[in-house]
């Protein structure tokens, strides 16, 4: 699942590197291929998502497994510990971040959900200037207006297809996705590894909250999503240490040796990809009004993202993702 506009889009997601690895850093050529790799592995949320083994499970209840599983990766990473209330409304519009992605991956179309995420950065350029004040350049415009234009193709369409509810889903998820972007800058001084790790497991529980009063009730358990064959458990281990867990520890490495903006132009994969994976998989191909849309948006973060004059690259720029 955004991250700071100088960072790949996936990173803020919850997930910014861990500071406690040994000091080991790859080759340049190594970290590019780490970094792909991490991008590579978070597109496949669509895969598991859509998976025809979960038809009929709502997005919250994919998003338990795939926080709790993904605490299997992330929580033997935490080094330090600290506690700030500045980490309630971090983990809050995480949770939400989650729950809002995957309600849009359920309801729609896994391309629509995607693309749509990836307007958090609009969010985040639009808030710095409008409300902190900050100073925008000229391809921060860029983004803003390829953005809005294929959110207005894709608005245009899927409302007459009657398919909106998915849309205003994976909206909200991009305006969240901003949020945590926005609260994993102003807790940077924390170590990484304990605020993604923390983002997981209160996900886990907040989601799991309802699913328990209705078993605490004595109701029918027919409403609890719960794995009941092989494969499910199987994917969602898979969605959970595969696509969410293990691609921050590979970005986490990454980053070590390549600057956030080079980051956030290999990240660009990630969006291509969602939607490759769930068509070669299961065949669920993308409208045309989507294909035109998204390519809309990812030109907009193409144009911001993929060139920064070498003055604007902060020294540091390839030591943390926030």
């Amino acid at each position: 699942m955004p991250a700071p506009l100088d960072e790949n889009p996936h990173a803020a997601s919850g997930a910014t590197p861990p500071v406690d690895e040994p000091p080991h850093f790859p080759s340049l050529t190594a970290a590019r291929v780490l970094v792909l790799a991490a991008a590579t592995l978070w597109s496949t949320s669509g895969f598991f998502a859509k998976a025809p083994y979960f038809a009929h499970w709502p997005g919250p209840a994919l998003a338990f497994w795939r926080a709790a599983f993904a605490c299997v990766v992330l929580w033997p990473m935490v080094r330090r510990p600290q506690w700030s209330w500045k980490l309630v409304p971090m983990t809050a519009v995480f949770a939400a971040m989650n729950y809002t992605y995957l309600t849009a991956m359920a309801k729609g179309s896994a391309a629509n959900a995607i693309w749509l995420q990836c307007t958090a950065p609009v969010w985040v350029l639009l808030l710095g200037v409008f409300v902190f004040r900050e100073r925008a350049i000229f391809r921060d415009w860029l983004l803003i207006a390829f953005s809005a234009a294929g959110v207005a193709i894709i608005l245009f369409y899927e409302s007459r297809a009657a398919n909106l509810e998915a849309v205003m889903w994976g909206l909200a998820s991009g305006v969240f996705y901003a949020g945590v972007v926005l609260s994993l800058r102003n807790l940077r001084s924390m170590e990484s590894a304990w605020l993604v790790a923390l983002n997981h497991l209160v996900t886990a529980v907040v989601l799991s909250i309802p699913y328990a009063f209705i078993l605490a009730s004595g109701k029918s358990t027919a409403a609890v999503p719960w794995p009941a064959t092989g494969i499910q458990w199987l994917l969602l281990a898979g969605f959970g240490i595969l696509q969410m867990g293990l691609p921050y520890v590979l970005f986490a490495r990454g980053l070590r040796s390549i600057p956030g903006h080079e980051a956030a132009g290999i990240g660009l994969v990630e969006p291509l990809l969602v939607p490759v994976w769930v068509a070669l998989a299961w065949g669920d191909k993308p409208a045309w009004w989507t294909l035109a849309g998204g390519g809309l948006i990812l030109v907009g973060l193409a144009v911001r993202y993929l060139y920064l004059p070498p003055a604007s690259i902060p020294a540091d720029a390839g030591s943390e993702a926030v």
